[in-house]
This record gives C-alpha cells, structure tokens and sequence, in this order.
C-alpha cells in the first residue's frame, strides 16, 4: 500500500488512524467521461471491502439496462464481499425532453428523502448519488439541505456525487473533488455510444 506522507497535518486532534478512516465525501464533476465510471470503480472496491453499497441513479433512464447495474448486482447476490442495493430515480431527464418535468422533480425529491432516511439509519457504508449533481443544478433539490445532511450524517458513511455542475457549496464540502475535463470524445466526431463503452 502507498506509504505516502501528508503535506500538512491538521491540528484536529484526531489520530492518524482515526485521520485515515473518517468518512469521505467524494464528488466526481465537470463536462469529461468517467465521472460514474470512476464512482462505480468505488463501488467495486467498497464490495470487496463487505460494505454494503447503495446506488442511487437520478438521472440515467430506468429502463436503460447499464453493465455496472448488473455486475454489482450480481456481486452483492454471489454472498461474497458487501450487498448492493440500486435505486432508479430517474427517467433520463438529462437526455430527453418531456412535457412530465414536474413527475421528474418529483421523483429527484423522493430520491433526495429515501437517500435521507437510509443517511438517518447508517443503511450503507457506501452511498453512489448517480448524477445527483443535476438536481441541485436546476433546483430540485436543495443544495443548502444537502450540504448540512451531509456535514451532519452519523457514523463512517462514505458518499460519493456524480454529475456535471456540480455546485460550488458542495464542492466546498467535499472531501475529495474531482473534475474530469473532456479533450476528445469520439461523439465530437458524429459517433454515437457504443456497448461496452456507454453502458
């Protein structure tokens, strides 16, 4: 394992094991690929670790058939490593228009209030809020909310937020933040998403 040293120890007075395991909020953002990606490769280690891991998707269509959905499933049913649970919010409203956008708010709330209660009961180890940045973004969820449930949530629960614009308060919050910047994408040539790829 990495034996890195730290470039500042801060004054908290915390061990440096106890410094090691406080729970982290992690936000993967910014216009590039791999945001869930990077999210669920998280996810794949938390399994291994027997954490139980809860996936939230509030953006990507319930009825898309994504392979990280399967594959963790398949992971947390084999009774090795950690369970997964996966909750779909959403049904696609980043992509798609629709005259339904209020149902879609709707939804991204009682997202928000199941991800709340499951916070409140200490339910996983490891929360993956899949393009949750979008409904802070456009307002649905309440930013201010979130960042104080958060700041506030018991025990060594890990969180980790995917999605583009993601805003700066959480931003603030976040433990580790990663942007991922785009410099080629094959769709900015007119090719579209591919198996194995996409999904």
């Amino acid at each position: 394992m990495p034996q890195g040293q730290p470039s500042v120890v801060p004054d908290d007075g915390l061990t440096t094991r106890q410094r090691r395991n406080r729970p982290l909020v992690v936000v993967h953002t910014g216009v590039g690929k791999g945001k869930s990606t990077a999210a669920f490769g998280l996810a794949l280690r938390a399994w291994n670790q027997g954490w139980p891991i809860g996936v939230f998707q509030f953006v990507k269509s319930a009825k898309w058939k994504v392979g990280e959905e399967r594959a963790l499933r398949v992971l947390g049913d084999s009774g090795e490593g950690g369970s997964v649970d996966w909750h779909k919010m959403g049904e696609g409203w980043s992509w798609v228009q629709r005259d339904d956008q209020m149902d879609n708010e709707e939804k991204a709330r009682e997202g928000w209030e199941q991800v709340k209660r499951d916070l409140a009961a200490e339910t996983y180890k490891l929360y993956v809020l899949d393009e949750f940045a979008y409904p802070m973004h456009w307002g649905w969820v309440d930013t201010d909310e979130v960042v104080d449930v958060l700041r506030n949530r018991p025990g060594t629960q890990h969180v980790v937020i995917t999605g583009r614009n993601a805003p700066e308060k959480l931003v603030d919050l976040a433990d580790l933040v990663t942007d991922m910047s785009k410099v080629k994408h094959p769709m900015d040539t007119g090719q579209k998403g591919q198996r194995g790829i996409e999904w």
